[in-house]
């Protein structure tokens, strides 16, 4: 974890958006876009490592997918240019939040995660979209889920080693340190 924690508190939240800098396929641009930013990433993993700790076993592919599904949304509005209010902000709130509720073991039943995690999901979704390429939007979509999915399925595995609480406070520390950057 020592190795891993500079890494996290590195200050690469402006490359996570790759619609406005990125090259190559749409694609290759949905897939780093949740890998190119540290505020995507804490987060995603932090569904994980919550999927991973949750009482109810339906919440290991409950809580991921539901991020999923409103990402997805979120996506569609995004490209739509319909927008919310604060998206960058909810994002950095998500890994706080995310990361204090494995912390802390959290674990409160289905019907108050999922609503959580969903709205999460539909600002990182809207995010993704906003800032996605104007041609190829249904590949760059594919890129985002997959990443996404492989960033919680990361999160699930790491919580499975028995390190959550650990790693929740890291991300939830990392998102302040985030947050308060200039």
């Amino acid at each position: 974890m020592k190795r891993i924690l500079p890494f996290l508190l590195m200050p690469t939240a402006a490359f996570a958006h790759v619609g406005e800098h990125g090259h190559g396929s749409a694609f290759a641009q949905g897939w780093t876009h949740p890998l190119g930013g540290t505020d995507h990433m804490l987060a995603m993993v932090a569904v994980g490592l919550w999927a991973a700790t949750a009482t109810d076993k339906r919440g290991i592919w409950a809580l991921p997918l539901a991020f999923v599904t409103s990402m997805v949304l979120g996506g569609v509005t995004g490209a739509a240019g319909i927008g919310l209010p604060a998206v960058e902000p909810m994002i950095l709130a998500s890994s706080i939040i995310l990361g204090l509720a494995v912390a802390l073991t959290m674990r409160p039943s289905l019907g108050f995660a999922l609503p959580i995690v969903a709205l999460f999901g539909l600002f990182h979704g809207h995010a993704h979209g906003a800032e996605g390429p104007a041609a190829g939007l249904a590949l760059y979509a594919a890129g985002f889920v997959l990443a996404t999915s492989a960033l919680h399925l990361a999160g699930i595995g790491l919580g499975r080693l028995g390190a959550s609480r650990l790693l929740g406070a890291a991300t939830a520390a990392a998102g302040v340190a985030l947050a308060v950057m200039p």
